[in-house]
């Protein structure tokens, strides 16, 4: 009997070792949760509110008698992702990122460097009524117009421009 309870590790006839000194069983400590339900319990007969396991116990049988919902799963009918629009809080910054106003880069100074003096410059000044100036290669007519007009106190009527192939930029304001 012993053989085929605990197998064949007590000796080929499996006989068990027997004691000189007989056994006696003792009972274990409780157990912290056994401890927390017999409080439960006592609490209960008390009438207190329950605790613990007892809370959980009525939540779930609140769930059990509520309808049971599933979760769907969406339906894709388009074979593009797009990432979710996520919340996009506006700047609010704690300084100004510049310190001061920034100034005008392109004044009537920059614009209009120089007036050319060659002899062709000079027949068109006297026949055709017309300027010649070397002007900023980023200006355009319109503030060559102004230039000239804040410079000179003339109306220009109309302001023609070429490239230069040494890269500079020329202007020829007709008055």
């Amino acid at each position: 009997l012993a053989q085929a309870i605990f197998g064949s590790r007590f000796g080929p006839r499996g006989a068990l070792p027997i004691s000189p000194r007989p056994v006696r069983l003792v009972a274990m400590a409780p157990k912290k949760k056994a401890a927390a339900k017999a409080a439960a319990g006592e609490a209960e007969e008390a009438g207190e509110k329950p605790e613990g396991g007892a809370k959980k116990a009525t939540k779930a049988a609140k769930a059990v008698k509520k309808s049971v919902t599933r979760k769907v799963k969406k339906v894709r009918t388009n074979v593009h992702f797009f990432r979710p629009k996520t919340k996009i809080t506006p700047k609010n910054p704690k300084y100004p990122k510049k310190s001061t106003v920034g100034r005008e880069r392109m004044d009537k100074y920059r614009i209009i460097q120089c007036p050319v003096t060659t002899e062709s410059a000079m027949k068109k000044i006297e026949e055709i009524n017309t300027l010649v100036f070397l002007v900023d290669i980023r200006a355009t007519k319109l503030n060559i117009k102004e230039a000239v007009k804040q410079l000179y106190d003339v109306k220009c009527a109309k302001v023609n421009t070429l490239i230069r192939p040494d890269g500079r930029k020329k202007a020829y304001v007709h008055l």
